[in-house]
């Protein structure tokens, strides 16, 4: 699952940048401006967002790679970026339906999907400590004796 979740990421941040970047093309050929902006305000701005998103993007992916490779859960850092990158894609399944399409919808409903899906699938599992016998064991290591049997009257 995480194999999936990295290759979808990556090939996300490679999308999204693409895709702000050629905007950034179109407005400063176009020499657009909206609301009075600078045309080349607003593509220099289209063009980081672009990378910044990009860049974003790819380091989720690699935390999911990491996980794939490592076989652990992702932590700290890599958990919350993991987290974030759900939320965004929360965020943009419910503009995209307004604005591109129940395509763009489904897309991110998929991705975020998926996201929540390695975050659940790869929960710590609890492992009997080393030294401990299997049925269990008190804190110094001594054998816990089963409770007493309830008498009856």
């Amino acid at each position: 699952m995480a194999w999936v979740v990295a290759v979808v990421l990556f090939a996300e941040a490679v999308g999204v940048a693409a895709l702000n970047w050629f905007l950034g093309i179109v407005v400063d050929r176009q020499n657009m401006s909206l609301a009075g902006l600078d045309p080349d305000m607003m593509s220099v701005s289209s063009k980081a967002g672009g990378v910044v998103f990009g860049l974003y993007f790819a380091l989720c992916g690699l935390v999911a790679l990491l996980v794939a490779v490592r076989g652990r859960p992702p932590a700290g850092l890599g958990r919350v970026l993991l987290v974030s990158a759900a939320v965004v894609h929360a965020l943009l399944g419910a503009v995209a339906w307004g604005l591109v399409g129940p395509q763009a919808f489904l897309f991110m409903v998929l991705v975020l999907a998926l996201i929540i899906l390695l975050l659940m699938t790869h929960d710590v599992r609890e492992e009997p400590a080393a030294g401990r016998p299997e049925g269990g064991g008190g804190d110094d290591g001594s054998p816990v004796s089963p409770p007493p049997a309830p008498t009856t009257p």
